[in-house]
């Protein structure tokens, strides 16, 4: 299994800010039907994509400071990072190929 990292105001900093690779952050939350489809999906990015891309997932019923910060409206919002910044946001539930075609795009 993919290391997925669990993000909160603690971490988010180090895990993603500082990270030495591009970040896909999964804004979540365990009510959401849409989420819960796209989790496993997310997840499945993960491990196909291991080395290339760190993958994270914030609740965002725990964690209201993140989400508003990066004025995430609806659920699920999928944010890649790259050297601390918001590069592409996805809004809404997406297929795995369609995933992991923005991913192949964000990584170059």
């Amino acid at each position: 299994m993919a290391n997925v990292i669990n993000l909160d105001d603690n971490n988010f900093e180090k895990e993603v800010v500082q990270s030495g690779l591009p970040v896909l952050v999964d804004f979540w939350a365990p009510w959401c039907g849409p989420c819960r489809m796209v989790g496993p999906i997310v997840e499945e990015l993960a491990l196909d994509n291991q080395g290339r891309i760190q993958v994270a997932k914030l609740n965002v019923d725990e964690n209201q400071v993140l989400s508003s910060r990066f004025n995430v409206r609806s659920i699920p919002t999928l944010l890649f990072f790259k050297n601390g910044q918001e590069i592409k946001r996805i809004v809404g539930a997406q297929g795995k190929a369609q995933l992991q075609k923005i991913v192949d795009e964000v990584l170059g």
